[in-house]
């Protein structure tokens, strides 16, 4: 079947413009790449060659998209020496990236409930970037059991729902006007201590049958998060979408090794990770 984002992709030799460490050995880079940045979308993402010396590419998130800037901002995590490698890269050095790659999200008429955690925390702030001037107002939940990559600050958007005490909020979406709460069982200040989901709910509670069914939940994270995020939105009925985290060699469907079980109207079926998602119906995968 023709995917029509393919022809999006491209190589370019992107220039670091930004490179901060956080806690946790987490990383968020910017970098030049006006290419990638003129068709990126949320959930989609970029294959990157960490060192000149190490030939397999890193598949990384994007986290947002500047066009007017030629910018595109990643967060990752160290989780093995490639990525340790590419946590070496300064300001000012070349780095090759392939993309954007894969099919994003599709934003549709209702409010996005927008479900992050750790390294996939990125594309709900992606989306969150997407919708900062429309009428769709989103609501981000973000989770991480290690520090989380910036310093939160008192959420100025009181909800409905949320327990008292649940205040902390990423400072990048407050400025954009979209409130956020941050979830962790670390026992972080102002954060709720539990699950992402847990705080779904309270906040889906307090909504009211009518506000609520005009929810839609987006989300991404660690595989027993996306299934747990997947029977909250069973539960209440509510559409969802998940983006997949995979390990990948080509991340262009040629390897076929990122490949997940999804279930279609004529029966399971697999489907590759890289260019049939890292987006799907929640429900199709779990």
């Amino acid at each position: 079947m023709n995917k029509p984002h393919r022809d999006t992709i491209l190589v370019e030799d992107a220039e670091i413009i930004r490179h901060d460490a956080f806690a946790g050995d987490q990383y968020v880079m910017q970098v030049k790449a006006p290419g990638c940045a003129a068709r990126a979308l949320p959930g989609q993402f970029a294959h990157i060659t960490v060192d000149p010396m190490r030939p397999m590419r890193r598949p990384i998130s994007i986290m947002g998209a500047w066009p007017e800037q030629g910018r595109i901002d990643f967060l990752y995590k160290v989780v093995g020496d490639g990525t340790a490698l590419l946590a070496r890269r300064t300001v000012g050095e070349r780095i090759s990236i392939m993309g954007p790659i894969g099919e994003p999200f599709t934003i549709k008429e209702h409010r996005p409930l927008l479900i992050g955690g750790g390294v996939g925390m990125p594309p709900m702030i992606f989306i969150a970037q997407a919708l900062r001037h429309t009428e769709q107002q989103p609501f981000v939940i973000l989770g991480s059991e290690v520090p989380f990559p910036f310093t939160s600050r008192p959420s100025q958007f009181m909800l409905d729902g949320i327990p008292d005490g649940v205040i902390a909020a990423m400072p990048l979406l407050e400025d954009w006007g979209i409130p956020s709460r941050l979830a962790s069982l670390q026992g972080y200040a102002g954060c709720h201590q539990g699950y992402v989901t847990d705080l779904s709910r309270r906040w889906l509670d307090g909504l009211g049958d009518e506000r609520r069914g005009e929810v839609g939940i987006y989300s991404c994270g660690p595989h027993p998060m996306l299934e747990a995020v997947v029977q909250l939105a069973r539960d209440y009925d509510l559409p969802v979408q998940v983006s997949l985290e995979e390990f990948m060699a080509c991340a262009v469907g040629g390897c076929a090794g990122c490949v997940v079980e999804v279930a279609t109207q004529n029966g399971p079926t697999m489907k590759r990770v890289c260019v049939d998602g890292p987006v799907f119906d929640g429900y199709t995968v779990f």
